[in-house]
């Protein structure tokens, strides 16, 4: 059976809005994803690291809940489950402080084996991370390795741009070992100095990736291959909380990449009316997540798309 695989980091989002009132969320990137794919009855598994503390507990039995594997996640001891306190602005983004106690081991557990149908999205500022690096590399080199179609979201935000002489390299092997990039204008401006998709798209192929979808907050999305370049337009909406709305539009890429049974090895041969549709409903999970404070797209909606 086909399977959709996620790796990246797990944090307990203690989100503020304008009115300082608390709402506490599983969150991380990937993690964010995979609970929207699980609600899709899409057969998702997480691998990440958890602390065996009462927020590590919360989280996994949410993970349970909405149909997300967790048997590779790791459950640490010496430390705790990190914590991410994001303060929503007058434009609904997120102002984060990060708190991290993580063992001196990190991500030990058993890699699940891919096979060359299944799906892999890494990303964020845990696919640099040295301490989980050599682990997560392997495991997206196993992936490539297996033809598995690899989808990377760099989300590389202005507090770790001190650091990037230091992990570029790692974003471009990341890039080189990618099917596909989704990254935003912010990503690549900060990461490249690039302005514009083309540009993009050049740094992108130039490491051997065939396609990049960049976003670029409510202006129009922007696909490019070697064959095909469209933009589509963004739905205008009044935010209230616009954490997880990237997670979810890959999660809708995802979804429809695997209910299209779209391959690695068919992947070149997807026709431009096909990739607009994917865009197009990857676009509506992102400003459906947007519309609440939950990080994942909600039961009704999947309900919807599943209909």
């Amino acid at each position: 059976m086909r399977k959709v695989f996620t790796i990246g980091e797990t944090v307990l989002d203690l989100i503020f809005d304008r009115e300082k009132k608390l709402f506490a969320k599983a969150g991380g990137a990937m993690l964010n994803s995979a609970v929207s794919l699980g609600r899709l009855d899409i057969p998702v598994s997480f691998i990440t690291e958890i602390g065996e503390d009462n927020a590590g507990n919360y989280i996994q039995e949410f993970l349970h809940q909405n149909n997300v594997g967790t048997y590779h996640c790791y459950r640490f001891k010496n430390g705790q489950t990190a914590l991410a306190l994001a303060f929503l602005d007058d434009n609904e983004n997120a102002d984060y402080s990060f708190y991290k106690n993580y063992p001196k081991k990190r991500m030990i557990q058993k890699m699940p084996l891919v096979s060359s149908n299944d799906i892999v999205l890494f990303g964020s500022f845990f696919a640099i991370t040295q301490e989980v690096r050599e682990p997560l590399i392997n495991f997206i080199k196993h992936a490539k390795l297996q033809n598995a179609i690899i989808l990377y979201d760099p989300n590389f935000r202005k507090p770790h741009l001190h650091e990037l002489p230091e992990i570029k390299d790692d974003i471009l092997e990341n890039i080189s070992y990618s099917t596909i990039v989704r990254g935003s204008d912010e990503d690549f401006n900060l990461m490249f100095n690039a302005s514009n998709a083309n540009d993009a798209f050049e740094i992108v192929n130039g490491k051997g990736c065939s396609f990049l979808i960049y976003t670029s907050g409510d202006k129009p999305v922007e696909f490019r291959s070697k064959k095909i370049s469209f933009s589509m337009p963004v739905q205008q909406i009044k935010p209230v909380s616009t954490i997880g709305a990237g997670d979810s539009f890959n999660a809708g890429i995802i979804y429809n990449l695997f209910i299209n049974n779209i391959h690695n090895d068919n992947l070149g041969g997807v026709k431009e009316d096909v990739w607009k549709g994917i865009i197009k409903s990857a676009i509506k999970f992102g400003s459906h997540v947007c519309t609440h404070y939950d990080n994942y797209i909600s039961y009704d909606f999947a309900k919807q798309i599943r209909n």
